[in-house]
């Protein structure tokens, strides 16, 4: 779910040691995009007297306890459902974590991935964590394609790295090894993420005769789905996301990824430009919970230890 970018992919190295090491969750009962009010979740951490960090939160959020986090959940393993309509994986458990330090609950909402900025920016959340990759575009509020300022920008507080990748049925890879290779194919995206920007860049390249058709989904399970009925070529999605796909679904006979990682870039949680305080406050906290260790035991628990980062900062993304 990471953020639009124009630059050409270049080619980072492969961590498909990430593929065997990500938990399986077991058979994912992951819904669509509903509700946004009636599909709230709370992370494990409720307030405590004792969180180290509670002081630095705003007054507001200390007496209410709750810090309403906008999410797309159907991006496993980085925030779903299992099977018990529970929201999990690596985004809810750093939530917790931060939240024993912060002394607040952190509550998950439900919403299409290309509208939780607009849900930030009108205060309905007031942060988003939804594997968002940090970039100019949305620091400065610019929308990526026309360049017109769209409102206004967000800062993020960083804490992983993940690239994108491509993965095709399984035993049918079409000749797709590359993003060159996709002229004259069809690729379903999830909507508003980097694989749908750097699809737009790709086609552009295409010689006539061989156009790359794109296909995009309010969240990347619809993309998936396209995909195993045979209506797309290929997916493309963060690397996480991908090697999770390969490792559960069909029991891991569906896909395959093909190539390698390209526009490594970090996560971040956004959070409003005038919310400051709230900022640094989950920066700390991020930062409490590297030193700690409890950061690295969740990515290693979620397969996506290769994406740490050794401290967060704030817009580190270009």
């Amino acid at each position: 779910m990471t953020a639009r970018s124009t630059r050409r992919p270049t080619a980072t190295h492969p961590r498909l040691a990430v593929v065997g090491a990500i938990a399986v969750a077991g058979a994912l009962t992951l819904t669509g995009c509903g509700d946004q009010t009636k599909n709230a979740e709370s992370s494990d951490a409720g307030a405590s007297a004792s969180a180290p960090l509670a002081h630095l939160l705003p007054a507001d959020i200390r007496g209410k306890g709750v810090i309403d986090v906008g999410s797309d959940i159907a991006y496993a393993p980085v925030e779903f459902r299992d099977d018990s309509g529970k929201v999990v994986g690596l985004d809810p458990d750093l939530a917790a974590a931060l939240g024993k330090q912060l002394g607040v609950r952190f509550e998950f909402h439900n919403g299409t991935f290309d509208a939780l900025l607009t849900g930030l920016r009108s205060g309905r959340y007031r942060i988003a964590m939804s594997a968002m990759t940090d970039n100019s575009s949305r620091q400065q509020g610019v929308d990526p394609d026309t360049g017109k300022k769209v409102g206004e920008g967000v800062d993020f507080v960083d804490y992983l790295s993940a690239g994108v990748s491509l993965y095709t049925r399984k035993g049918d890879t079409r000749g797709i090894t590359s993003w060159p290779d996709l002229c004259g194919k069809k690729l379903a995206v999830e909507r508003g993420t980097v694989s749908e920007d750097l699809a737009k860049a790709e086609a552009e390249k295409c010689p006539s005769g061989k156009k790359l058709t794109i296909e995009a989904f309010d969240d990347n399970q619809q993309a998936e789905t396209r995909l195993r009925s045979g209506g797309a070529d290929a997916v493309s999605a963060d690397f996480p996301v991908a090697a999770y796909a390969v490792k559960t679904s069909g029991g891991g006979k569906d896909f395959q990824i093909v190539g390698e990682q390209v526009q490594a870039a970090p996560y971040g949680i956004a959070v409003g430009k005038k919310d400051t305080q709230l900022r640094d406050a989950l920066r700390a906290a991020v930062n409490a919970i590297i030193q700690n260790g409890e950061y690295q035991k969740i990515l290693e628990k979620w397969g996506a230890q290769d994406g740490a980062v050794k401290e967060s900062v704030i817009n580190g993304g270009k």
